[in-house]
């Protein structure tokens, strides 16, 4: 990901750096700053000799006729307003470059997180919710991106306001630089010292934020069961306690905050009564003039309110900190899959499993155990077995989306050779392979669009003869919009078996050499599955496609040229449906026969 490497970074520094990509950007940002917060101190500055002039009565000066002339104070009027009017357009044009450099930033970070979520295993979100994932995208990046803008502004601006303030203070007296020096010392160390408690406070929220678009995402994704069930008023109960539990701890961070914040913001204000007391004092004297003892004070209000600013900006950096190091985590996350290089045999392709274990939750808790399965190129097979016995683990082992921990997977044919599906390009072992799921994903978005997922540049043709394919002839009819119809979000607009035969379509217009239906056609009636699978048959004599079939039922199973049955981790028998009958308890009890 780039970053990876500097594990004694912080993770808000990592986010920081990413600045790094927009060099230009940045540094005419910090020019602009630069130039804006000198000019407001020289502004004050200005203030003060005005106001030195007007003490000795060079501002408004008599002529010898009598007359007043104000050259002078106009000539001030002018360049304050000229001053201001300028250091305006600078922090307007600085304003907006920091706005822009915001967005990229929280564009870079948005696309990194979506990036390495599609690069990570199915176990990595079998592991994680939805709403954490949601979190850290939304959330945990806005708060990154906040507090990076406030934090080098602020930083950079407020050193720039502290150095030429002090240094300034100095000029006119070390004692009057004296006090504010020591006074914001010991107010930026007391801030300082809540850093990581308000990190902790921040972090505690985050995890109740998860819950909370965990439970969000889920009602609204699950919103038919939940109806069909009345589930609402339990779900609407769930959300609330979330919700509550989310408020508690933000309360908590707030109350924190409002406790220990004001003391050093009081300790650094207490530089106004040092410049105000010290000066005076020193006027009287006839060590100062008033026109410094003026500009002093404006700089050192300008000085304090920066500073006081810090406390807010702490609690916003202690957020930072929580959230990105929350997006890092994901980040750092390294996928348990990685492609290898080699290519796949050519030509058609079968696959054999040979004494495989799996674990796929990396828990310990093995599924499969020494499991030896052979399939021949163009074969359709119908697997079978228990639920919970771990038939979408097999299947799921094919295009490496969960890895073994013992036994070798591999593809190929007698003919061609065999290849190990780790040493095989991961790309294209996923293009030859294509395992269609039982929950049929429809993306909001046309027929016709989904459908050229796996086949951008399909014509409509070849989208309605993979429908026919498909079984899914007829959908086109009754829409009408035919393959312009919006389908909703996850195919919504269309019953379960129709969703089953367009992700079917979209499968075949894929132009997979392996085809695994894991249970894909368990809406369909027994007629239309054994339609779609003959219509898949007859590509034989196009090109050998190899069929495997996770059944439930016998229409399934009478379909396929061989039945294998899984039990205990294990293939504990394999035949046609006719000797599976007669030998294997095991099948006749799956079967119901």
């Amino acid at each position: 990901m780039g970053e990876r490497g500097f594990p004694q970074r912080s993770p808000l520094l990592r986010c920081l750096a990413i600045y790094g990509e927009m060099p230009g950007r940045f540094a005419l940002t910090a020019v602009l700053l630069a130039a804006v917060n000198v000019a407001l101190v020289g502004q004050q500055v200005m203030v003060g000799h005005a106001v030195q002039e007007a003490q000795h009565g060079r501002l408004v000066a008599a002529g010898p006729d009598g007359v007043l002339h104000y050259d002078r104070a106009w000539f001030w009027v002018a360049l304050l307003i000229g001053l201001s009017l300028a250091r305006a357009a600078v922090q307007y044009g600085a304003g907006l470059l920091s706005l822009s450099i915001g967005q990229r930033l929280l564009t870079i970070l948005r696309g990194r997180i979506l990036t390495q979520i599609q690069r990570l295993d199915l176990a990595y979100h079998w592991r994680h919710g939805v709403g954490e994932m949601v979190t850290r995208m939304t959330r945990d990046a806005d708060k990154v991106r906040d507090a990076l803008i406030n934090f080098w502004r602020q930083i950079f601006e407020t050193g720039l306001i502290v150095a030429i303030s002090l240094g300034l203070l100095a000029l006119y007296s070390p004692w009057l630089a004296l006090g504010p020096l020591v006074l914001l010392a010991i107010g930026i160390g007391l801030l300082w010292s809540e850093a990581d408690t308000l990190v902790a406070l921040d972090r505690r929220i985050g995890d109740a934020y998860d819950a909370v678009t965990q439970d969000l995402s889920e009602g609204v994704n699950g919103v038919r069961v939940i109806k069909a069930f009345s589930l609402g008023e339990a779900r609407a109960e769930r959300f609330r306690r979330h919700v509550d539990l989310f408020r508690v701890e933000a309360r908590a961070a707030i109350r924190h905050a409002c406790r220990r914040i004001p003391l050093p913001q009081t300790i650094i204000a207490l530089s106004h009564a040092w410049v105000l007391g010290l000066g005076a004092w020193m006027v009287a004297h006839g060590a100062l003039g008033l026109g410094a003892l003026v500009a002093a004070m404006l700089v050192v209000n300008t000085l304090v309110l920066r500073i006081e600013s810090i406390g807010r900006l702490l609690q916003v950096i202690a957020d930072a900190r929580a959230s990105a190091a929350r997006i890092w985590e994901v980040l750092d996350a390294e996928p348990v899959i990685n492609s290898g290089s080699a290519p796949l045999p050519e030509g058609p392709i079968g696959f054999r499993l040979s004494h495989v274990a799996a674990s796929p939750l990396g828990d310990g808790a093995t599924v499969l155990r020494d499991l030896s399965l052979a399939v021949r190129p163009g074969e359709v097979v119908a697997l079978v077995g228990a639920t919970g016995s771990g038939k979408s683990i097999l299947t799921a082992l094919l295009p490496r989306l969960v890895e073994v921990d013992e036994g070798r997977v591999e593809l190929g044919s007698a003919e061609t050779g065999w290849r190990d599906v780790r040493t095989s390009d991961l790309h294209a072992l996923r293009r030859r392979v294509h395992v269609l799921p039982q929950e049929s994903f429809l993306f909001s978005d046309t027929l016709a669009a989904n459908l050229r997922l796996c086949a951008p540049d399909a014509t409509d043709d070849e989208l309605r003869a993979a429908l026919d394919k498909a079984a899914a002839g007829e959908l086109l009819a009754r829409l009408e919009d035919g393959l312009e119809t919006r389908v909703g979000d996850r195919g919504a607009t269309l019953s379960g078996g129709q969703r089953q035969r367009v992700c079917l379509a979209r499968a075949l217009l894929a132009d997979a050499d392996i085809l695994v239906l894991d249970d894909a056609t368990s809406a369909l009636d027994a007629q239309t599955e054994r339609r779609a699978i003959d219509n898949i048959r007859k590509l034989r004599a196009e090109r050998p496609v190899t069929l495997l079939i996770v059944a439930s039922r016998l229409s399934t199973a009478l379909a396929a040229d061989r039945v294998a049955v899984l039990s205990g981790g294990r293939i504990i028998a394999e035949g046609t449906h006719e000797q599976l009958s007669q030998d294997s308890a095991a099948y006749r009890d799956l079967m119901g026969l």
